[in-house]
């Protein structure tokens, strides 16, 4: 696979990395939770809390691809822009952009 060169290039590819609808609901979960656990280490001013961060995120995220979309995360490979993608893809969610299931990603 080449190199790819745009991040909107990168999202598609990303989106279409993540069309198990199980996959997607454990990415959704965990970056819901990345953002309670933050929400609650600033609240509380509880350190401690920022180690569970990548847990949560990357947790339910591999454990999808590993298990459920059968792929390997394009973490590995684009990391700055495959993080993005995962708070991109929650809100465009939470937004009604694209769907849970992907029937209703951009082309």
């Amino acid at each position: 696979m080449e190199r790819i060169e745009s991040y909107s290039e990168f999202y598609r590819f990303y989106l279409s990395e993540h069309k198990n609808k199980t996959c997607r609901i454990l990415h959704f979960t965990g970056t819901f939770l990345v953002f309670v656990l933050i929400f609650l280490a600033v609240y509380m001013g509880r350190s401690d809390l920022w180690y569970f961060v990548p847990l949560m995120g990357y947790g339910f995220a591999w454990v999808g691809h590993f298990f459920f979309e059968k792929n390997k995360p394009a973490t590995f490979k684009y990391p700055f822009w495959s993080l993005i993608s995962d708070f991109r893809m929650f809100f465009d969610i939470v937004l009604g952009r694209i769907s849970l299931d992907g029937t209703k990603d951009p082309v």
